[in-house]
């Protein structure tokens, strides 16, 4: 991206963040969900410890449709107000996608610092918190962010929108989520890094590409 368009997404992604703080809603709500699904697990579970795998599948599952909570606002809320118009107007298409991105990816981090400990907590679970989760976490939610942004304004634009962003997600985070999923639990495998790096790439130059067009046309 150019210099202005780094700045305009930039501002996109500060305007989006700080909506989000004042409303709160969007955030309540995935907070609320991520709490509900691990406490509800805990009790199931009767006091029984999971084993790592099934730890981390219950993490990633909750990160995962968090996402999709938050991920089906980046777009609805200036599609039902009426304001994508002055955006398509006024700001570069590929600032739009990035800056939203951005944001997501931010939301997305914040929300897996919070939902960590409640697993750890409430699960009794037991996760290698070394440099390699680090690393997967990253590289998972900047997959997670890119494909949730360009699905969130193919919803927007769609005569049919409840429940689109999910439905459309769940397959194209499945080579994200299961080596993720795997690292979490425990394993070194170096090829899983490589994977998910590569189809984020793609995901993300994919998202560049088809955004434009879909930003003109819709």
């Amino acid at each position: 991206m150019r210099a202005s368009s780094f700045d305009a997404a930039c501002r996109v992604a500060y305007k989006e963040l700080l909506d989000g703080v004042r409303h709160r809603a969007g955030y309540v709500t995935m907070g609320m969900f991520a709490l509900t699904v691990i406490a509800f697990m805990s009790m199931s579970l009767a006091g029984d410890m999971p084993d790592a795998r099934q730890a981390a599948t219950l993490y990633w599952i909750v990160l995962f449709f968090a996402a999709t909570l938050q991920g089906e606002r980046l777009f609805a809320e200036e599609a039902a107000a009426g304001t994508l118009l002055f955006l398509r107007i006024y700001v570069p298409a590929q600032a739009v996608l990035f800056g939203k991105m951005a944001a997501h990816l931010i939301t997305l981090l914040v929300l897996s610092v919070i939902v960590m400990p409640l697993v750890i907590v409430l699960m009794d679970a037991m996760f290698m918190l070394d440099a390699a989760f680090l690393v997967v976490l990253i590289l998972a939610l900047w997959g997670m962010a890119a494909a949730d942004t360009l699905l969130a304004a193919v919803a927007s634009s769609a005569s049919v929108r409840g429940g689109l962003v999910p439905v459309l997600l769940l397959p194209s985070m499945l080579p994200i989520l299961l080596p993720a999923i795997a690292v979490t639990a425990g394993s070194t495998e170096t090829s899983l890094f490589g994977g998910i790096l590569l189809y984020d790439l793609a995901l993300t130059v994919g998202a560049s590409i088809l955004f434009d067009a879909l930003w003109i046309e819709s």
